[in-house]
């Protein structure tokens, strides 16, 4: 259950905590105080779309920090495990957004992305909005609303794996006739182009070799007079060589050594340095006469560097991958000269995906329309309750077009409502007033949330536009909620807030230069006065108190 939320700089807020219990908790206060702030941190907290809007104006950042006791939520616990975010039972999921409008988000001290963070929030808490009846009247929330009341996920799953399967095979057949049209120009150019490439006969390092040989070639004349210099210089010289000035420095030092031995070193170092001299002069020498001054063998080298050239530009690779191509072209070549096969083999898995694919969108058909009896039933029954004791709803699902496939099934899913006796059923934006409207989304939210497996569920003033006697049943109906999930919900009725486990205050506060909000949470006396105020208005009086107090008497006795 969500165990606190902590709100800093977010909107008019400056600094709010609030702790929650188990059960159904509401949030009063006059309008503007901030209510509905607070259930929009919760929503930004768990991956809402942010902008600099959100951010205090006067502050550098907003930080929202809401945490969670997972003890009954083995799932999340798991999940958590899974992405290495595990805490022990806990987690603590913030959101920090700067004045530029960035935002950054964690769990658990770990940093995590928008999409990660949705995911999570999707496992956490339910929201349901004020004008969430605005998109009622969709086919796509209609049929979202009866797999999340009849617990359809698996088979909505199955479904929808199956359909993924049986395009990405559609699809590849589709290719392959549409390839097959023009089967034979093709096998004449990848026959042509491949007979080309292996004519050409590239072996493996060959490009480099080339370039390394043709650039020792177009350069010969240049190492040669080096290395001819450099043997002058080092020991082939008649005056002044390298091995001729060492020679002297050796022998200048031979003759004072045993004056003092210390010279000794050096001048065996000498020596050696002679030697080498004369060994890299040998090695120059040969070098020499190796060196191939055969203008016919760079013409030859730069005739193959430009053939290999020449067909890597052709077909748009680097010289060193003609030889990864000329594989795709042999890979290509057999498969089109095998097409007859290849071509009865995938239709042959397009019709074993397409049974699959049956088979599971029947399954997940069986099970709605189960689900849309009993939830037919039970928006009904809540729609008599809601003042609307005529009227009748139903749950219709139907398969106009069965070969028509979708992720989501065959079904088309409509909810069809008579608002009074004698009426038949009909599409629910075109039957229902926007009263109406207001009080069957009620009731749909309140069937199919109880129907949720989420432990946290919100209600955002949900409850417009109804009073009286209707408001009463409501908060009986979240109240019965509150019984097997944790409830905040969002009210202006005395009538619903008077059911409520926890009762919160939010107030305004202005000292005419800034504004903050603040949460009280209210004991018996004060939520007498809390309800008197809700029901009277601007002054209240005895009668408002007295009826506040029998409200919240009633409500006790009922449990």
């Amino acid at each position: 259950m969500l165990h606190q939320i902590r709100v800093r700089d977010y909107a008019i807020i400056d600094e709010v905590e609030l702790e929650l219990d188990p059960g159904m908790t509401v949030l009063t206060g006059e309008t503007g105080a901030g209510k509905s702030i607070l259930v929009d941190a919760l929503g930004m907290v768990l991956g809402d779309r942010a902008d600099a809007t959100a951010v205090r104006h006067g502050a550098e950042r907003a930080e929202i920090t809401a945490t969670f006791d997972l003890s009954d939520m083995p799932e999340v616990a798991r999940w958590l495990v899974e992405q290495d975010m595990d805490a022990e039972g806990e987690c603590v999921v913030r959101r920090v957004i700067s004045r530029e409008g960035r935002s950054r988000a964690y769990v658990n001290g770990c940093s995590v992305t928008l999409p990660v963070l949705r995911t999570l929030g999707e496992m956490l808490v339910e929201i349901h909005g004020q004008h969430e009846h605005q998109t009622l009247t969709r086919p796509s929330v209609q049929r979202q609303l009866l797999d999340s009341y009849g617990g359809h996920d698996e088979s909505c799953a199955a479904a929808r794996e199956a359909f993924g399967n049986w395009e990405s095979i559609r699809d590849r057949l589709t290719a392959l006739q549409a390839a097959n049209e023009n089967r034979e120009d093709r096998l004449a150019l990848l026959r042509y182009q491949a007979s080309e490439m292996e004519a050409l006969g590239l072996q493996p390092g060959e490009v480099a070799e080339l370039e390394a040989e043709y650039l020792k070639l177009s350069n010969v004349e240049r190492l040669a007079s080096a290395a001819d210099e450099a043997c002058q210089l080092v020991y082939e010289a008649e005056s002044g060589s390298a091995q001729q000035l060492l020679a002297r420095a050796r022998q200048s030092l031979q003759t004072v050594v045993e004056v003092d031995p210390a010279l000794a070193a050096a001048a065996r170092l000498l020596e050696e340095a002679e030697i080498q001299a004369k060994e890299a002069t040998d090695d120059l020498r040969r070098y020499l006469s190796d060196l191939d001054l055969d203008s016919g063998r760079q013409e030859q080298v730069a005739n193959r560097l430009a053939s290999i050239r020449d067909l890597s530009r052709k077909h748009g690779v680097d010289p060193e991958a003609l030889d990864g191509k000329l594989q795709d072209l042999r890979g290509e070549l057999d498969e089109l000269e095998n097409t007859a096969l290849t071509l009865d083999a995938t239709e042959k898995a397009l019709t074993d995906a397409e049974k699959r694919y049956r088979s599971a969108a029947e399954a997940l058909s069986r099970r709605r329309g189960g689900s849309a009896e009993r939830m037919s039933e039970e928006i009904t029954t809540a729609m008599h309750q809601l003042g609307m004791p005529g009227g009748r709803f139903q749950v219709s699902v139907t398969s106009p077009d069965a070969d028509r496939f979708a992720a989501h099934g065959v079904d088309r899913v409509e909810f069809l409502v008579s608002a009074n006796p004698g009426q038949p059923p009909g599409p629910l934006a075109k039957i229902a007033s926007g009263g109406e409207l207001s009080r069957i989304s009620l009731a749909i939210q309140v069937i199919a949330t109880s129907a949720s497996g989420l432990p946290c569920l919100v209600f955002d003033e949900v409850d417009a536009g109804v009073g009286g006697g209707v408001a009463e049943i409501v908060g009986r109906r979240l109240r019965e909620l509150g019984d097997e999930h944790q409830v905040l919900c969002v009210t202006h009725l005395p009538q619903v807030a008077s059911q409520s486990h926890q009762h919160i205050r939010v107030t305004k506060l202005t000292d005419g230069k800034r504004t903050r909000t603040m949460l009280t949470p209210l004991g018996d006396e004060e939520r007498v006065e809390e309800l008197a105020r809700m029901l009277g208005g601007v002054e209240i009086t005895g009668t408002s108190r007295r009826h506040a107090r029998e409200m919240l008497g009633l409500s006790k006795k009922r449990g």
